[in-house]
């Protein structure tokens, strides 16, 4: 037992010294500094590019908001009924598939609400998505730099004026004006005609402009329009051609937190902001990516490696055989009873007179100071001249007990009497036989 805890103490000592070296190893990667040329608009992300305050907001103030972190074909299934608005926010990372535009665009003309929030709203995959026989052109002023810091509101809204409503709308309930970032982009809306003139320069037919509902422009300027909305099946599209509006740091600015609240929330139902494209897709290992980043896994890997090494080692022979230890388990008191058994039904009494006279004699002989050959007569007389026993019947009780043992018949009755007049010479000579032997075998247990 003291090897095995030695064992066990060595082994928590070497967990323990890995433990602490791989805490030690382990530092904490530095909180990437934020650029608004490479922003990241995750409702994750609580960084100055990051739409995580907006998210918050909504969902502390018991709007139904969820992260949509599966691929747009969900949106078709049972688990997208619920939704009622998908919103896109900016420069995605993971790009839309063709048959994720496919599913994306079958639910939009079911009755959803798509909302892109971007200055580039209206790429050639989203014109695929959103075809529309008016054409909308996205044209922005400035780009940023590595210099510009989004978290600087002077810096991104350098000699920018606020954008005021057209017209009175859903999307502007409530809003006096709005604070862009001086990247924002302007979009214009081309009207069918002007279009086909400039494909064929033949005029348009009359059916083709009453069947193709043209674009709502909610907020603009001389420059062009910041949110625009259309039809598209039974569902509408809403371009915001700036999400610095909705971003960390432009949110609190003027009313752009009621304008995005007013686009989000024009619909009841479920919103849901895309993760799946922003790189955060669904975990295929929920632990694994709960400890990412902290030395957890590190020290659950050494310590696997450790098991497997006792394991191994467990089974490994370091020398030469060695044959298991013998230990009878037998007692002492236990043979003895089995004899008694035995004895008994064979009706072996002279046996059982035999085991307990053959000692006796040998502890009278010894206490009479004689060899144990000599005759009954002397040993009896003997201990008679040391105690008081009478010698006749301390020599009778000898001369019955070796007849039976001789073969004389005996009854149970008589076997049982001779062993009690056996004992009490052992009690009145003070031999205290009887107790020794069960000392002696409690010891051999």
């Amino acid at each position: 037992m003291r090897q095995r805890l030695t064992i066990i103490l060595t082994f928590a000592v070497i967990i323990g010294i890995l433990a602490l070296v791989s805490s030690i190893r382990f530092v904490k990667k530095e909180k990437q500094q934020d650029f608004e040329f490479a922003p990241n608009r995750s409702t994750y992300h609580s960084g100055p590019t990051g739409v995580r305050a907006f998210y918050d907001f909504l969902h502390e103030s018991g709007y139904k908001v969820v992260r949509w972190r599966d691929a747009p074909q969900r949106l078709l299934t049972d688990s997208g009924k619920s939704i009622k608005t998908f919103v896109v926010v900016g420069q995605i990372k993971t790009q839309f598939t063709g048959a994720e535009w496919e599913a994306l665009t079958k639910w939009i003309a079911a009755g959803g609400c798509y909302v892109v929030i971007d200055r580039n709203p209206l790429n050639e995959e989203k014109e695929k998505a959103s075809k529309t026989s008016w054409d909308i052109i996205a044209r922005p002023f400035d780009f940023p730099s590595v210099d510009v810091n989004p978290a600087n509101v002077n810096q991104m809204t350098d000699k920018v004026v606020a954008l005021q409503p057209v017209q009175p709308t859903v999307f502007t309930h409530n809003i006096q004006s709005v604070l862009p970032s001086r990247f924002a982009a302007r979009m214009t809306v081309v009207p069918p005609a002007e279009i086909q003139q400039q494909e064929d320069d033949e005029p348009p037919s009359a059916e083709t402009t009453e069947n193709s509902p043209a674009p709502v422009v909610h907020i603009a300027d001389d420059k062009g329009a910041l949110l625009i909305d259309y039809a598209y099946g039974a569902g509408r599209i809403v371009l915001l051609s700036d999400p610095y509006i909705v971003s960390n740091g432009g949110i609190k600015l003027n009313d752009n937190l009621q304008l995005a609240l007013n686009i989000v929330t024009a619909r009841d139902g479920l919103i849901a902001f895309d993760e799946f494209h922003q790189g955060k897709g669904p975990v295929q290992n929920s632990f694994a990516g709960y400890f990412a980043g902290t030395p957890v896994l590190l020290i659950a890997g050494q310590v696997g490696l450790i098991v497997l090494l006792v394991l191994w080692t467990k089974g490994y022979r370091f020398g030469r055989p060695l044959p298991l230890p013998q230990v009878d388990r037998r007692s002492s008191l236990e043979f003895v009873a089995s004899m008694a058994e035995l004895q008994q039904r064979a009706r072996a009494f002279d046996l059982a007179i035999e085991n307990i006279y053959t000692r006796m004699r040998r502890v009278l002989a010894r206490h009479a100071g004689v060899d144990y050959n000599s005759s009954r007569s002397e040993i009896a007389s003997r201990i008679a001249a040391r105690g008081t026993i009478d010698a006749n019947r301390l020599e009778t009780l000898m001369r019955e007990c070796e007849e039976v043992i001789n073969g004389r018949p005996c009854t149970w009755r008589e076997s049982i009497d001779l062993v009690r007049r056996l004992r009490e010479v052992e009690r009145d000579l003070g031999l205290r036989m009887r107790q020794r032997e069960e000392r002696q075998a409690a010891e051999n247990i």
